[in-house]
């Protein structure tokens, strides 16, 4: 029987987190939402003014016997700026900071180990700012928000930021990327 888990990650705008996510073995599942804040079933509308305190974050449900936590954190890091606060690229305002929301303490203790290691490592330049806190609600994004890039390949912001994006990460990790279209 496989043991299944779930982590939530902010990495700024939840469309790209979405795509790079939904294209590894081993997640079962990745669903664009809300966490970190402290109004209940925001809708995206309240979330952009930032009122809200919520960061956009995806679900990711995973199978660690095909992946690892590691991995997963490996790419996290890999593929967004976690030493800009509340800021991603052109995108600024506190729903785009960088954020872990982990469900166990395992998660915690993975985590910790591995972000005291970029650090020691200096992988980057300047401070890593990522939240990291205990799952407390996740809310899912509105239904239009699901499986976006995917959705709309040829609109702009697709075509601008999640394009170069994926063909990074597709090249630098395609020994963990789904092979079969499953």
């Amino acid at each position: 029987m496989n043991k299944q888990e779930t982590i939530v990650l902010g990495g700024g705008c939840f469309w790209c987190t979405e795509a790079v996510f939904s294209e590894l073995k081993g997640v079962i599942s990745v669903a664009p939402g809300y966490a970190g804040g402290n109004t209940q079933n925001p809708t995206y509308e309240q979330v952009c003014t930032g009122a809200t305190n919520h960061a956009e974050v995806i679900r990711v449900e995973f199978d660690p016997a095909q992946i690892s936590l590691e991995d997963i954190l490996e790419i996290f890091f890999a593929t967004h700026d976690p030493t800009t606060l509340n800021q991603q690229g052109a995108d600024t305002g506190t729903q785009y900071r960088s954020a872990i929301y982990y469900t166990s303490d395992a998660q915690k203790e993975t985590i910790e180990k591995f972000i005291a290691q970029l650090s020691k490592d200096k992988v980057y330049n300047k401070k890593i700012v990522t939240e990291i806190k205990p799952l407390d609600t996740f809310f899912e994004a509105e239904a239009y928000h699901h499986e976006y890039y995917k959705k709309n390949p040829d609109q702009g912001y697709c075509q601008i930021v999640i394009n170069p994006k994926l063909a990074k990460f597709k090249a630098k990790y395609s020994k963990l990327l789904k092979n079969d279209g499953t």
